[in-house]
Order: C-alpha cells, then sequence, then structure tokens
C-alpha cells in the first residue's frame, strides 16, 4: 500500500467534493457511518496508486482535507472504512477503489471484473460474503477540475414554454454517420457542436434539444459479456461528470460547455434527460461503485430486511432523497449543471420514485417542494416522466406547478386514432387542446402536456406505420424484451416493401401523426430521425444497440424522406407563426373571449355542431375543429375514414381560404382557395388545415 507523505491539512466540510482554490484543493467526503476515509492519489494515466491520505477531520458528518500541493489534472479515488454488516444495511469495504459522487469528470472506462463486487462471487452466501480484492485497477479515475471557463457573451434562449418545440436525441446518434466530420469528432460534444448539425436543428425549427443521458454510465456487465452497449445510458453513476464516451480524446468537461455555447447562438435550449431516481450499483448483488461503499444505508432506500432494497425503478435500488444530505447532492448536481454549464432544463426519467414515500407518490413531497423555491431551478423547465414500476406509480396530470409532464395518453390516443381504433373521438379531442381533464389545475397551463407520438423509448415514427409487431431479436432476449402493446399499423406489408401504394400509404400515415402533434395545444417533441425516416427495423427497445439501427442517417436519403423533412419543417414554421397553435391557456368550447368569439368550435363534417351523441359513438372518426381569435381563424379537417368525405366549410371560411396542410398531398406550404359550394374534399386518412382569407 502506498504510504502517506504529503503534508495535509483540516480543511473545510462546507463544500463537498474536490475543490481548487489556486493553491491547492480540498476534499470533503459525506457517510454518516464510515469509520475512516482515505484519499487515493494516482499517476497520471491512473494505473498506479501513489499516494494514500487519510482525510483527517469529520465534521457534520463530512470527512475532510486540504491538500496545499494537489492541482487540476490530478486523479483521485477513495476507500472508505466501516462495518460490513449487510444485514444492518452497511457495505464497506475498502478494498474497494470508490467514484467521489461530487467527481466533475471521470478518466477511463470502467472494465469488468469480479474484484468490482464487494461480496465473494461464487460463495454459499454471495451477498453476505467479503471480497479482498482490490478493484482501483480497473475502476475509472476521478479528476480534480478547475471549472472556471470562459463564457462570452453566452446568451441563454429563454425560450417561452409556449413557444417551445422540443427535439429528443442522443449525443453519439447525432454525429456517428457525418462523414464531414473527422472520425475522433463523431459522436461526441464537439460533433454535437458542429455549425452543419445545428444548422439541421435550425432548419428543422426546433427550439430545444432533449438529450438522452450525458451524465457518467457504464456499460453493464451482462451487455458487454453479450457483446452489447448501454447505448441509452439510463444507469448513471455519477451525477456531475459528463460521460467519457462522449468527450473527444485530448479534450476535457468544458467540450460539453463548448457545445452548449453553440447551441445557444443558434437559438437553441439544451435539456437533458438526467436519472437521479436510481443508480449504476443495481441490487444487493450489484457492484461497489460509489455511493454502496460510502454510505449503503444513507444514499439508498432499503427494504424491510436491511439486506435488500426497495425498488421501484425496476433496475435494483431507490435513491434516498428523503436523507438530506443525499437529496443536498441532487440539488448540487442539477445546479451545477444549470450554473456552471448553463444547462435550460432536465427531463427527469421515472420521475414518480422521486416523489415516493415508498408506496405512496406525493405531489409535495420534499424533492419537489425543494425544485419549487429554488431560485435557480425553479427558473429553468423542468420536465417529468410521470411513472415509475412500483404501486401507483403511474402520476400522469398529477405533478405539482413548474412541472412539464410526458403524455403517453396523447401517443397512445393520436397513434390509436389515425390506425382506425374505435372509440377514440372525445380523446383525440382534448389531447388536441392539451388534454385540459389531465392538466388544467393549480395554475398549470397547456405547455404542461408534452405531447409525443415517439420517443427513444418505442418504434420510430417510420416503424409505426411499417411493423405491426416488435422485432427485437437483435438484443438477445428472444424478442421477450420492449412492449407489444405499440399501436403500430404496417400498412399491408410487415417491414421493408418495393410496393408503390403502400409507400404512399405509409407516407401519409406519418404526416397524419406529426402533423397531428405539431398543430395540438401543448408541448411538441420530435424524436430524433423522424424527420428522415430513420428506422429500427422494428425494435422497440433499442437500448443495447450501438450502431446504425440507432444512429441519425444524414448521406443517401430517399426523395420520400427528403420530402417528409421539407414537410415536418413547414409544418413547424406554421405552428411559430400561427398563435392558435401555441396558446397559453387551456381552450374550451363553451367559452368566449372578449369579442365575442368562441375560442374553439367542433363541427361534424357536413357542418353541423358536434354534440354528446357524435362523441359517444366509437365510429366517429372525421370532425372539423375551428380555433378562431381577433385576427386568426384556423380550421382542422380530420378524416381517419379511409374513404374521402366532403367537408362543409365552417362560417368565415366561405369567402375563401389558404391551404396550409394536406397530409394527402403532402402540402405544406400556403396555397390558396376558394368553393363556390361551401365544400372541401378531404382524401381518406388525412388531415387539412386551412386558414380563413378574412
Amino acid at each position: 500500500m502506498p504510504k502517506a507523505h504529503r503534508r495535509v491539512t483540516h480543511g473545510s466540510p462546507t463544500h463537498l467534493g474536490a475543490r481548487w482554490d489556486g493553491t491547492g484543493t480540498n476534499f470533503a467526503l459525506f457517510s454518516a457511518h464510515a469509520t475512516k476515509v482515505e484519499l487515493c492519489l494516482f499517476d497520471s494515466n491512473g494505473r498506479r496508486e501513489i499516494e494514500r491520505v487519510e482525510l483527517p477531520e469529520y465534521t457534520h458528518e463530512v470527512f475532510h482535507g486540504y491538500l496545499p500541493e494537489v492541482r487540476p489534472g490530478q486523479l483521485y479515488g477513495y476507500r472508505v472504512h466501516g462495518p460490513y454488516a449487510p444485514e444492518a444495511g452497511h457495505r464497506f469495504n475498502p478494498n474497494k477503489l470508490l467514484i467521489d459522487p461530487y467527481a466533475l469528470e471521470l478518466r477511463g472506462e470502467m472494465r469488468w471484473h469480479d474484484a468490482a463486487f464487494g461480496y465473494r462471487i461464487g460463495s454459499n452466501r454471495a451477498d453476505l460474503s467479503f471480497d479482498r480484492r482490490d478493484s482501483a485497477s480497473i475502476m475509472p479515475k476521478c479528476v480534480v477540475v478547475d471549472p472556471a471557463v470562459t463564457w462570452g457573451d453566452d446568451i441563454r434562449p429563454n425560450t417561452a414554454w409556449q413557444d417551445t418545440i422540443v427535439y429528443e436525441a442522443h449525443v453519439k446518434g447525432m454525429t456517428a454517420l457525418r462523414e464531414d466530420l473527422p472520425p475522433q469528432l463523431r459522436g461526441t460534444f464537439a460533433g454535437l457542436a458542429d455549425p452543419n448539425v445545428i444548422d439541421h436543428l435550425v432548419k428543422l425549427g426546433v427550439t430545444a434539444i432533449e438529450l438522452l443521458p450525458a451524465q457518467s454510465f457504464f456499460n453493464d456487465r451482462h451487455l458487454v459479456e453479450r457483446g452489447l452497449t448501454n447505448y441509452w445510458g439510463y444507469n448513471t453513476v455519477n451525477f456531475f461528470s459528463p460521460a467519457t464516451r462522449y468527450i473527444s480524446p485530448g479534450a476535457g468537461i468544458h467540450e460539453f460547455k463548448l457545445m452548449v455555447r453553440r447551441l445557444h447562438q443558434a437559438g437553441i435550449e439544451v435539456i437533458l434527460d438526467v436519472v437521479y431516481n436510481h443508480t449504476a450499483e443495481g441490487n444487493q448483488m450489484g457492484p461497489t461503485l460509489s455511493f454502496r461503499g460510502i454510505d449503503n444505508a444513507s444514499y439508498y432506500v432499503l427494504a424491510d430486511d436491511p439486506r435488500y432494497y426497495y425498488d421501484t425503478t425496476g433496475t435494483g435500488n431507490n435513491v434516498n432523497l428523503k436523507n438530506e444530505r443525499v437529496l443536498q447532492m441532487v440539488m448540487d448536481s442539477l445546479r451545477y449543471w444549470v450554473q456552471e454549464c448553463h444547462v435550460d432544463g432536465f427531463r427527469f426519467d421515472l420521475a414518480s420514485t422521486l416523489g415516493r414515500d415508498r408506496d405512496t407518490f406525493d405531489p409535495s413531497a420534499v424533492f419537489f417542494d425543494t425544485i419549487r423555491q429554488d431560485p435557480v431551478l425553479s427558473a429553468v423547465k423542468m420536465i417529468a416522466e410521470p411513472w415509475d414500476t412500483g404501486p401507483g406509480g403511474y402520476q400522469v396530470g398529477n405533478y405539482p406547478p413548474l412541472w412539464a409532464e410526458w403524455n403517453d395518453k396523447y401517443r397512445d390516443t393520436v397513434r390509436g386514432f389515425w390506425k382506425g381504433d374505435d372509440g377514440l373521438a372525445g380523446d383525440l379531442a382534448s389531447n388536441l387542446l392539451g388534454a385540459a381533464n389531465l392538466f388544467e389545475k393549480r395554475g398549470r397551463k397547456p405547455w404542461a402536456c408534452v405531447s409525443f407520438v415517439t420517443a427513444h423509448d418505442g418504434f420510430t415514427l417510420m416503424d409505426v406505420v411499417s411493423y405491426n409487431d416488435k422485432h427485437n431479436e437483435a438484443n438477445g432476449e428472444n424478442n421477450n424484451d420492449g412492449h407489444s402493446h405499440n399501436l403500430s399499423w404496417n400498412c399491408g406489408a410487415e417491414g421493408e416493401t418495393d410496393d408503390p401504394e403502400i409507400l404512399d400509404l405509409r407516407d401519409r400515415m406519418r404526416r397524419n401523426l406529426i402533423a397531428t402533434m405539431l398543430l395540438s395545444q401543448g408541448t411538441p417533441m420530435v424524436l430524433m430521425g423522424d424527420e428522415n425516416g430513420r428506422t429500427q427495423g422494428g425494435n422497440n427497445n433499442s437500448y443495447c444497440q450501438d450502431d446504425e439501427m440507432n444512429w441519425l442517417k444524414w448521406d443517401n436519403v430517399g426523395e420520400r424522406d427528403q420530402a417528409f423533412q421539407t414537410f415536418v419543417s413547414n409544418l413547424i414554421r406554421i405552428r411559430k407563426t400561427r398563435s392558435l397553435l401555441g396558446q397559453r391557456k387551456f381552450l374550451h368550447a363553451e367559452e368566449v373571449d372578449e369579442t365575442g368569439t368562441r375560442d374553439v368550435q367542433w363541427f361534424r363534417p357536413n357542418g353541423e355542431p358536434m354534440e354528446h351523441g357524435d362523441w359517444d359513438n366509437g365510429l366517429t372518426r372525421s370532425m372539423t375543429m375551428m380555433l378562431a381569435n381577433a385576427e386568426e381563424r384556423l380550421a382542422i379537417f380530420i378524416n381517419a375514414h379511409y374513404e374521402p368525405i366532403e367537408f362543409t366549410l365552417p362560417a368565415g371560411f366561405e369567402d375563401g381560404w389558404t391551404v396550409l396542410v394536406d397530409t394527402a398531398t403532402g402540402v405544406a406550404a400556403p396555397r390558396r382557395g376558394k368553393s363556390a359550394e361551401g365544400n372541401y374534399a378531404v382524401e381518406g386518412r388525412a388531415l387539412v388545415l386551412l386558414e380563413s382569407l378574412k
């Protein structure tokens, strides 16, 4: 074991983590149950432990010490001593090198070996045994960092929620196939910051990019052994450091900040998909990487038998936000990404777990209340994935003010309606207006409804119209993974086809789906690659596929997909320039504004007002929605029947109108017209948007 010879002073417990002050570095680590903490310093390549220093002070459950000569770039980790007593919830093992929960940068990738586990794999009572092998050689190392960076004239876009259009993307997937980028930049933050990549987002018209997890995560051992990858990244091991796989060779954490600055210059906000509900350490049979070895009983929610973990995430553990120091770590992490990295918001994976007291979800849980009163975090965008796998975990519409929520009911309704399922007309109407039945409470606005028809988890848009069933064989689980309720329709052939009629129908169906979403009230979210026909070959659970199945194609985009991309960008432009399509209030058919104009009206195709019987009729598949104010008047004709229908024009359109969108023809640009008969023919399975010429 290396001997300690460096001078160390008491330091301060105030700021957790490794904090360089220009002269030396203060190290501080919370643990309520440890007996001793050793700081391990490594050489520049992280292979040799050159020094081990016991942190000399313990104040307010924080071990701390100051090393005058330690500078940025120094590699380090911790060994934490204490009882190994799983029956009491304690799993200390100083043979395991541990990651600092507050590390701002990690160096190196995880190299899996049995030494990563605190217990002896293969013993009769594995989870109660004790493993004495040293794990330092296989572990990534923490890096002392000077976080200072010159932001120059960086200005946050601060896009209003009602004007926000989200683009869900993957850091590597966005640029892995960009042949105009140097190979070492493809799949990195620097690649995403490339002007040509950003120009694609600008031309498309989105206002925010929501990145799948970019905080540090590892490839799970079971995936590595099967030749697969944790591609999505939903297994965080550290909440402050960016994933090393997205940092180009020789660069550091400032590469992430450069990406944010360039996106801001283009008017695009950056939203991070974050995973604070669980960690990569899994259940009692998982590895000892950080939190488990630092203070298992504080960082995790334990079961009634403390050898086990309470789990509502399906991954083995729940982070214990009822512990004030663990809650502090999460809040410090969020503030770090906002204040130091200029991030504009967060999407929280399985957010219901963050508001739990075991089996009960509480919208006034300490986590939500703490964010609401925080002057930094309450000013950025907060999006919940409003469910988890535990009792009562499905909580769509039940989050407190400040929060937006993924609305999977929107996805299912829109897909089912256009597929031809019965009884969805009323649900479609509600979702077109932002799902007031779910979100209109406590002063919440339509933007609280994040409307999507596709997301990373599930089929792409092209696959929704190309496959009836999932095809997940590549994941190595005999096609048993992923859900089977996809509400998809292959339009007559499963998967790839050369049949022009089927291809034409698929084009029309994806235009219907994307147009419905972009013409709805609420916050629309576009999935990366949907704009140009990206397919996963029917795989609806591509979490482990780091290949072209998940990467955005840039070259050899066919004429159909080029036309569809133009259609999407024109749709977004129409949405941005019509205030009726992004309202600040919920619309109701019975309400009128100060000029006596009714906000929204619903008509049958023959022009008669919709009645209760129409909404209750399971066969209702066509309707007109008219939006109006003193300046604008829009009519949306929706025909999910397979045959054409003559729609009667609403009052105010008889003297002339402009076709803004027609999904039957692919039109998403102004085309004027007039009908002496007062009718407009809508093709089967099509949507039309008209604007009055008044």
